[in-house]
């Protein structure tokens, strides 16, 4: 019997202004294809988190998950404008992009993001 894949991509949103999940964000997934600039790349979901700050099911899954780049957008501006309407406009942060690369299909990458409206961060989490 042939091992099962395992794979899969997750992400986790938190607002370390309010010290809590950051529910509501939207969110893009993209394959970057070829060059690494950008230029060439396909969007392959879109997601809104939930409560926890989750998306409702993995961003890929075993049957979609393959070795290359990605990057995922979060709508950080638009999730923090109603929050503090006192911030000035254009906002710092507005769509946040992490590139990152899978190199092993078979593997859990979990990808969260850590925000305020004048920082982030990220790290490979599991």
């Amino acid at each position: 019997m042939a091992e099962q894949s395992i794979g899969k991509l997750t992400t986790h949103i938190l607002d370390t202004a309010r010290g809590c999940p950051a529910a509501g964000v939207k969110l893009q997934l993209y394959r970057i294809d070829g060059e690494t600039n950008g230029e060439n790349r396909s969007c392959l979901s879109t997601q809104v988190t939930n409560a926890d700050g989750r998306t409702d099911s993995p961003l890929l899954a075993a049957d979609t998950m393959a070795v290359g780049i990605y990057e995922l957008q979060f709508w950080i501006g638009d999730y923090f404008a109603p929050l503090y309407p006192e911030l000035p406009q254009p906002s710092f942060l507005d769509r946040v992009p992490i590139r990152f690369g899978i190199a092993d299909a078979a593997a859990h990458y979990h990808v969260p993001l850590l925000v305020s409206p004048w920082t982030y961060s990220t790290y490979r989490g599991s």
